[in-house]
């Protein structure tokens, strides 16, 4: 990373000229300024990382000065330096968009401090800009792949939420696609250019977590040698998304609400509030009703959290999307290759219940890519547990809509489908693994239109 182009503005030559000299030894480039005006002026025509202003000058106080600066470069992080009878101005100029302040005498150590996180963060947002191009490729909305009514009215709400800052709650069971509906938010929102910054809490421990969702002050426990920045501070102006949210701590859930409610935040080992600007997403596989019932979350902070709800289906209830989405994986791992698939290999994945949802079909798509190497998948070459004869009665009967008579024919019609499947589509064999009499066979089949 380049040298961060420092400026500073003070009207008082032994501060201005201390301050210049520290930074010059810490190995900065350093330009000064007595004059806000000539400052201005300046800043217009070469650009500058960091501005350290003190609120009182000459001509303009800092916070026309601030104005100003974040009228023609929003970017430019300013720290403000102040008397200690003014914090009250200094905590104005943070709500207006400084990212920092001082208050006098303070120890260079404290400026540094200051400026290492500026240079983390701007570590964070050079990389965020270079993979930006290309997620915006990856997650458009024709990312989340199907052609059912479902995904054509998902992604329609997703172009809604995508433009709000509301928070997000993602519920839906593991393999479902939570983690690339908090992308396709992300990279469709007006925070795009800003991190989307990411948290596993659920391998997370107790001990921990707060430390990394929040960050740590140098000394805050035994091991913090040095300051450390959270995920909610390195999500500034972009979004953060936690993922298994259940796992969070009872105690860890009360600094949670707070963050939603006030937008700051307080490092371990400091009672000092850090304003942010962070949209959440969280997601969940758990019913969270249930352990609000069982006292395991607190049903504020999911009421918080449950502003825009988006809940994912598992894909035995949207089987039109199997054959869509088995097609898009296929093609993602084919290499260059031209498959053939047998219409009956359709059939059974039609037919199987992916009690891993779309994770689970991606990863068998994947193993026949490989095994298959004549490019043909057959059903011969599928893995014994898409073939079994189970016939997934749950799913059926948990369908409220159908009569009784309508839940046998469904089981009926499965079983002759992998009564077939399994004899090759030997029509006499099938009826003699069914213990039906063939012409009875024959008329199911031609009831059930089975092809």
């Amino acid at each position: 990373m380049k040298k961060l182009n420092i400026c500073i503005v003070e009207d008082e030559e032994i501060l201005r000229v201390s301050l210049k000299d520290d930074l010059l030894d810490a190995g900065y480039i350093v330009t000064d300024f007595e004059n806000p005006i000539k400052a201005i002026e300046h800043f217009k025509k070469k650009n500058c990382d960091v501005i350290i202003s003190d609120i009182r000058l000459p001509e303009m106080n800092g916070l026309e000065l601030l104005s100003k600066i974040k009228s023609f470069n929003p970017n430019v992080f300013v720290i403000m330096m102040t008397a200690f009878g003014s914090v009250e101005t200094a905590v104005e100029a943070m709500k207006k968009g400084a990212f920092d302040y001082l208050t006098k005498p303070f120890d260079k150590e404290e400026l540094l401090l200051i400026i290492d996180r500026i240079k983390e963060l701007k570590t964070l947002q050079s990389k965020n800009l270079d993979y930006q191009n290309y997620f915006q490729d990856q997650f458009n909305f024709d990312a989340f792949i199907g052609n059912s009514q479902y995904v054509n009215e998902l992604k329609e709400t997703l172009k809604i939420i995508s433009q709000t800052n509301s928070t997000v709650l993602i519920t839906g069971e593991t393999g479902t696609g939570k983690e690339l509906i908090a992308n396709l938010i992300h990279y469709n929102s007006p925070r795009k250019e800003k991190p989307l910054v990411k948290v596993s809490c659920g391998i997370l421990s107790k001990e921990v977590i707060e430390s990394e969702l929040f960050g740590h002050e140098k000394g805050a426990f035994t091991g913090a040698d040095k300051l450390r920045i959270g995920r909610f501070e390195k999500a500034d102006q972009g979004t953060i998304y936690l993922d298994d949210i259940d796992d969070v701590p009872l105690e860890t859930q009360v600094k949670l609400l707070r963050v939603l409610q006030e937008q700051e935040i307080e490092r371990v080992g400091s009672s000092e509030p850090i304003k942010i600007d962070v949209r959440v997403i969280a997601s969940t596989k758990a019913d969270l009703s249930k352990l609000i019932k069982e006292g395991k979350f607190r049903e504020d902070l999911y009421y918080r959290l449950n502003v825009l709800p988006i809940h994912l289906k598992s894909l035995r209830e949207r089987k039109d999307d199997i054959i869509p989405l088995f097609n898009y994986f296929l093609n993602q791992f084919a290499y260059q290759k031209n498959y053939e698939v047998e219409d009956a290999v359709y059939e059974v994945l039609r037919n199987y219940d992916w009690p891993g949802n779309v994770r689970e079909l991606k990863n068998i798509t994947e193993r026949l890519s490989i095994l298959c190497y004549d490019c043909k998948i057959k059903t011969s070459r599928l893995p014994q547990e898409l073939l079994s004869n189970k016939v997934n009665i749950e799913s059926i009967v948990t369908d409220e809509n159908k009569s009784l008579n309508e839940i046998l024919e469904e089981v009926e019609k499965s079983l002759i489908q992998k009564a077939l499947l399994k004899t090759g589509n030997n029509k006499a064999k099938a009826a003699e693994l069914l213990g039906l009499p063939p012409s009875t066979l024959k008329s199911k089949i031609e009831k059930y239109g089975i092809t």
